[in-house]
């Protein structure tokens, strides 16, 4: 059996490893290592944004040459002699802007989905190469000279291998920062975008913040990558900043792994040396020269999403025997603020006559209906009945055409979802969605995004950690209660579908509300998931918890709730006990066809 390496080992080896390469590599070897570590920095950043964050950029190029083109302008014009043309005076006002160019264009492009998405990255990133050469300012396409070494404690550093450790410590401050960020509150509503929008807000993720985020990050990190280059070659012109270039960086992203930040390195270092290599081999195999290297790189993607649609980075993995540490959960940990519940009986959720119209189609007509604390009403009915739509009204993700939803007294209509899951209302789907290589205690834990209050820049640098020990105590506290605690820390691909569903109830508890709405919860479970399920409602309720499940499943349903809401082509057609229910010859008719 193979010891295994923590990745903290691992981190250590990779630090002794990129301190020790100078003293043994020749200075042609060191200054591909330069560009390695500066293209990684790019790649980094598409790491959150793609690979994470689901987001396809194709313009990153164009923010290395937002940085590189600051500090060459503030430190070689005399308007900023002021500063001494200082080049580290030239990183910050090249950050700055950096971020105001990535706010507005992030906005701009951020609304953006689909395919309009990368094309749209594509505008922006060709129309600031074009700005970089005809802006007299910058130089024009004959770029700008004389930029100044950067200085470190009065160490000039204007040798390869001497930029190398500079180069290599942004890199390895990022990768910090980054997996920093990953493993924390707003880093779970990052990762939670790949599970869909809907389920995001649902849970209380401002999902256009959390892009956004990402959006600043990967332009910063290019930024400072751009910066390093400029003070490395100490020249800049347009041509390493066009669209060829930042597609280049994708494919490093893609090629290393886009949901690793290993793969970052990983792929630009593949790509970096094998285009050395083959821009000195491939003239000599074919007598002539040409961009031969593009025309590979092109069959290498493409083998490589047929073969490796994650990246080369966990294919290596595998190979390491790396320990992945186990989230510690301090059971001294401040326990959240708890939400004082409703007393019983009191409304808690009432819909008045919503309609809602698609054109000429009426999804719900009229429907009415009251919950109240302590209580379990269902609302049922066959397929295509409306009971869906219904339960996206009553949730805020969608909002009648006529009519009102009124939770806790107030109307909900128009208002985000986030906005009505801070309210105290929160819900399951009827499509399980789980983020399936996260674990059980993580995806819980992302119910609780609205009681914590940090941000990423105190993620990146590990200051909210007081905050993410109170709420990865209360998910625990919530995979306990719904009898999940042995499966905290298995991936949440890997549990049965009513060990899912439960996950899901455990993930909505997380968020402290006064009503659960669960969306067909016994679908595809078996007799003893069922039971398991009813059980677990049934102490909700015994607890003051409001339910309103949507259901097809009659048995599943008569025999656990207080009050049930039958529907039929978008309207009410009975509602009372269940027992009376049972009875009523119009829901006979619905479910069966007519009785006899």
């Amino acid at each position: 059996m193979k010891p295994l390496l923590s990745s903290r080992m691992v981190l250590g080896v990779f630090i002794v490893l990129i301190a020790a390469t100078p003293l043994v590599m020749s200075p042609f070897y060191i200054t591909l290592l330069n560009y390695i570590g500066l293209a990684a920095l790019v790649a980094l950043g598409l790491v959150l944004l793609t690979g994470i964050g689901n987001l396809t950029s194709f313009g990153q190029a164009a923010f290395v040459g937002v940085g590189a083109y600051s500090t060459a302008f503030v430190t070689t014009s005399s308007s900023f002699a002021w500063l001494g043309n200082s080049p580290w005076a030239g990183f910050i006002i090249g950050l700055l802007i950096t971020s105001a160019v990535a706010l507005i264009l992030g906005a701009i492009t951020l609304k953006l989905s689909g395919h309009f998405l990368p094309l749209g990255t594509i505008a922006w990133g060709i129309s600031l190469y074009y700005l970089f050469g005809t802006a007299e300012a910058l130089g024009g396409h004959t770029g700008m000279t004389g930029i100044p070494p950067i200085l470190v404690l009065g160490w000039v550093l204007d040798q390869g291998y001497e930029i190398y450790y500079l180069i290599w410590a942004f890199l390895l401050a990022a990768i910090i920062n980054t997996k920093n960020l990953l493993d924390s509150r707003e880093g779970r509503a990052i990762r939670a975008l790949k599970g869909g929008r809907i389920m995001a807000e649902a849970m209380g993720v401002n999902t256009l913040y959390s892009r956004m985020a990402i959006f600043l990050f990967a332009a910063l990190h290019a930024s400072t990558s751009g910066w390093l280059y400029a003070h490395m070659q100490r020249f800049v012109n347009p041509t390493p900043f066009n669209i060829h270039n930042g597609i280049e960086y994708l494919f490093m992203a893609v090629i290393g792994g886009a949901s690793s930040v290993w793969g970052a390195i990983v792929g630009s270092s593949l790509i970096t040396i094998l285009k050395q290599w083959l821009q000195d081999l491939l003239p000599k195999l074919f007598g002539q020269n040409g961009n031969f290297e593009v025309i590979l790189f092109g069959l290498i993607m493409i083998i490589v999403l047929q073969r490796a649609q994650n990246g080369l980075w966990p294919l290596l993995a595998k190979l390491l025997p790396v320990q992945h540490e186990l989230k510690t959960i301090n059971p001294h940990a401040e326990p959240l603020a708890q939400r004082t519940l409703p007393t019983h009986g009191e409304v808690i959720l009432e819909a008045k006559n919503v309609t809602r119209k698609f054109g000429g189609l009426i999804a719900n007509n009229n429907m009415n209906l009251t919950v109240h604390a302590g209580e379990i009403l269902a609302l049922i009915g066959p397929n295509g009945a409306g009971k869906s739509t219904l339960f996206n009204q009553l949730s805020g993700v969608d909002t009648p055409s006529s009519g009102e939803v009124l939770f806790l007294g107030k109307p909900i209509g128009g208002l985000q979802s986030r906005t009505v899951a801070a309210m105290g209302m929160s819900r399951t789907f009827q499509h399980v969605k789980l983020l399936p290589t996260m674990t059980v205690l993580e995806n819980v834990a992302i119910g609780a995004h609205q009681r914590g209050h940090k941000g990423v820049f105190s993620a990146a640098w590990r200051l909210e950690r007081a905050e993410e020990e109170r709420l990865l105590a209360e998910a625990a506290r919530q995979i306990e209660r719904v009898g999940l605690k042995e499966l905290m820390h298995v991936e949440a691909g890997s549990l049965a579908l009513g060990q899912q569903r439960i996950l899901e109830i455990a993930r909505a508890l997380c968020s402290d509300p006064c009503l659960l709405l669960l969306d067909e919860p016994a679908a595809g479970l078996r007799h003893l998931e069922k039971q398991a399920l009813a059980d677990l409602l049934r102490r909700l309720k015994a607890q003051g918890m409001a339910i309103l499940l949507v259901e097809h499943d009659m048995d599943f349903v008569m025999g656990l709730v207080d009050y049930v809401v039958v529907m039929e082509f978008g309207q009410k057609i009975a509602e009372g006990l269940p027992e009376a229910v049972q009875q009523n010859q119009a829901v006979l008719e619905a479910y069966l066809g007519g009785v006899e």
